[in-house]
């Protein structure tokens, strides 16, 4: 189904899911209440992440990384962020042809709509200074 439902996405409202400005004119005060509600315990209250989050566990899985500056969410482009939120970690990188990584990433899209998933991922970039912001916006596919 998170599969059926990102592919019914894209093809229901291609501009919002593909044009690079997903994360603009979006309730971030609604997405601080959200990753509050499901990001924060893993990711930490002030977007900190885990102790050690660039050493692998024992099982082989990377503890949760921080959201905030000092972390690598803001290198990626938002279709991958959105993905990864709500198919999880595995199930992202699955759509995408990588199945060596094991990740304890769940997937949020039977817990949250496509709207407060974007919401998190508005309110996590909001966090970022100016500069990495506009870093971040120049990975996205241009907005047409």
């Amino acid at each position: 189904m998170n599969k059926l439902f990102v592919a019914l996405g894209l093809f229901v409202c291609p501009t919002v899911a593909m044009a690079g400005h997903e994360l603009d004119d979006r309730d971030i005060d609604g997405g601080q209440v959200l990753y509050e509600e499901h990001c924060a315990s893993c990711h930490g209250a002030d977007l900190e992440g885990q102790p050690n989050w660039q050493s692998l566990n024992d099982d082989g899985t990377l503890p949760a990384p921080p959201h905030d500056e000092t972390g690598h969410t803001w290198h990626h482009d938002n279709r991958l962020l959105y993905d990864y939120t709500a198919l999880g970690g595995e199930g992202a990188l699955a759509e995408r042809g990588i199945t060596n990584v094991k990740s304890t990433m769940p997937g949020f899209a039977d817990v949250m709509t496509e709207e407060e998933i974007w919401n998190v991922l508005s309110f996590i970039r909001s966090t970022w200074p100016k500069r990495i912001q506009k870093i971040q916006a120049g990975r996205n596919p241009p907005h047409h």
